[in-house]
């Protein structure tokens, strides 16, 4: 099999497993948004690398049911989000009917939106990033979709071997955890899928920020800075989560990256 029709039989995977997860997509802490807290938290990241939106076009990748989508119109932009799963999208445009909000919804591919160029102000993507088959390609059509000042903003996760001590000790607590406690509901989660995938996307050993950094570097972006001070996020996130599930996530690297096109 050549290169080409492995990376469109891996996407094709992608696509099915949030297709088919996108009826329970909404009912899970670290999805959905089910506290104020949380959403502050949202916010004022938003605000502290994007600024208010001011009537400003951004471009919501992996949009999903459109968590991210709707914060962003909260703080005015006019927002378009895109998504690879049909059904992710039904349920994104049915939300924002719901809502009356007036956020625009596409089909398309993340690392080939089809876009113009120098369209937005900003791009942001959620939890994209580690699937991703082609980070350099997708990187490359941002930056093209990105006007001239314009800044990406990536909110992922490094969910690989715990890179500290105290991440071992929190990943060893969730497992023993795990062993004392019965398993966890994990709505519409398909563990043999989404291992099969992420056996074979780029970032199959972990989303290091640090090499994705390096990556937006090469790729022409500017101003390249980690934050991890998502601390009002997660302590939002964790008020609806189990213990184990606590655990397990503050064993993870957790970070936003911005970064601006000259």
């Amino acid at each position: 099999m050549d290169e080409t029709s492995f990376n469109w039989s891996l996407k094709d995977d992608i696509r099915e497993y949030w297709g088919r997860r996108s009826e329970t997509f909404d009912l899970s802490p670290g999805h959905e948004i089910f506290n104020d807290q949380e959403r502050a938290g949202w916010h004022a990241l938003f605000r502290r690398h994007l600024g208010e939106g001011e009537g400003r076009p951004v471009l919501d990748l992996a949009s999903g049911t459109g968590v991210i989508s709707h914060l962003l119109h909260d703080l005015g932009f006019q927002v378009t989000g895109l998504d690879f799963s049909d059904a992710m999208l039904a349920r994104a445009r049915a939300k924002a009917g719901q809502r009356k909000a007036a956020i625009h919804f596409i089909a398309g591919d993340a690392e080939q939106t089809l876009e113009a160029d120098a369209t937005y102000d900003a791009v942001v993507t959620r939890h994209l990033v580690w699937t991703l088959v082609n980070p350099t390609d997708a990187f490359a059509e941002w930056f093209r979709v990105l006007k001239p000042g314009g800044t990406l903003l990536i909110v992922d996760a490094d969910t690989g071997a715990p890179r500290t001590l105290k991440a071992h000790v929190l990943r060893s607590a969730a497992r023993l955890l795990a062993k004392l406690t019965p398993a966890l509901p994990r709505p519409g989660m398909d563990m043999e899928t989404h291992n099969r995938i992420l056996k074979q996307v780029y970032f199959s050993d972990g989303a290091r920020a640090d090499r994705i950094a390096d990556l937006l570097r090469a790729a022409g972006f500017q101003d390249v800075t980690i934050d991890r001070d998502l601390s009002t996020i997660h302590r939002g996130q964790w008020r609806n989560m189990p213990l184990r599930q606590q655990l397990e996530r503050a064993s993870q690297d957790r970070y936003a990256i911005r970064a601006r096109k000259p």
